[in-house]
């Protein structure tokens, strides 16, 4: 064995020999320490003595008045709510359907009306846009809206064509007279689609009632303002 390796191993017993020293050292103290803390003796404490209160008072309602007030839940914390009630904004009446005659095939009078722009037959009960027609008399029709009955003659649901603005001018030379040029028979046959298989008849068709055109019949009825003319599938 050489001299540094036998140099070390007496290094680490002497390093051992004072480690076990201070052990034991360190046992024998807190042995010493333990034997006087169980060898003391503790005198014992006299309690004070145990007073009862009053008991409490009974719970009032009017106690928890604040707290009610107080409410968490309203944004004022206030129990006196104001609530708005919104204010409805007057509805406006929307303009009443054109009317365009009556007509009855055999199964109850119908109203020729136009509806987005084109012309149907409408019979009592049915909705007309905002409307519904309620009856159809002799010379007036009875619409609902907003729940309220409107009674309107024929004449005043009629198409009217405003009357053209006559600017004043000064005199000047009549201008010669061209004769007006001759009317061009139409093509007979339907016109206009009015729903429910019916169509309209066109200006200037001069093909006479019972006339039979892509499977639809001319039918020409009177009415209080004169003859409705219209096209009906043939059945």
């Amino acid at each position: 064995m050489s001299k540094k390796l036998w140099f070390l191993n007496l290094l680490l017993v002497a390093g051992l020999v004072m480690i076990g020293r201070e052990l034991h050292a360190s046992w024998k103290a807190s042995r010493e320490r333990e034997k006087r803390m169980l060898g003391q003796r503790v005198s014992p404490v006299k309690e004070p003595p145990t007073t009862i209160g009053p008991p409490p008072a009974p719970v009032q309602a009017t106690q928890y008045i604040d707290v009610a007030q107080q409410t968490l839940f309203s944004k004022d914390r206030n129990p006196n709510v104001v609530v708005e009630v919104p204010v409805e904004k007057p509805k406006i009446m929307p303009p009443f359907p054109k009317f365009f005659g009556v007509m009855n095939l055999g199964d109850g009078p119908m109203a020729i009306m136009t509806e987005g722009g084109r012309q149907k037959t409408f019979k009592a009960g049915e909705q007309i846009g905002e409307y519904k027609l309620l009856a159809i008399g002799t010379e007036t029709l009875t619409f609902e809206w907003d729940g309220k009955p409107h009674v309107k003659k024929f004449s005043d649901l009629q198409a009217r064509e405003a009357a053209p603005q006559v600017e004043e001018r000064t005199a000047a030379p009549a201008a010669p007279v061209t004769p007006p040029a001759p009317v061009t028979p139409a093509k007979p046959g339907p016109g206009a689609d009015m729903g429910g298989g019916l169509a309209a008849c066109n200006a200037n068709d001069s093909s006479p009632a019972g006339t039979v055109v892509d499977g639809k019949r001319k039918v020409v009825t009177e009415s209080p303002f004169g003859k409705v003319c219209r096209w009906e599938p043939v059945r």
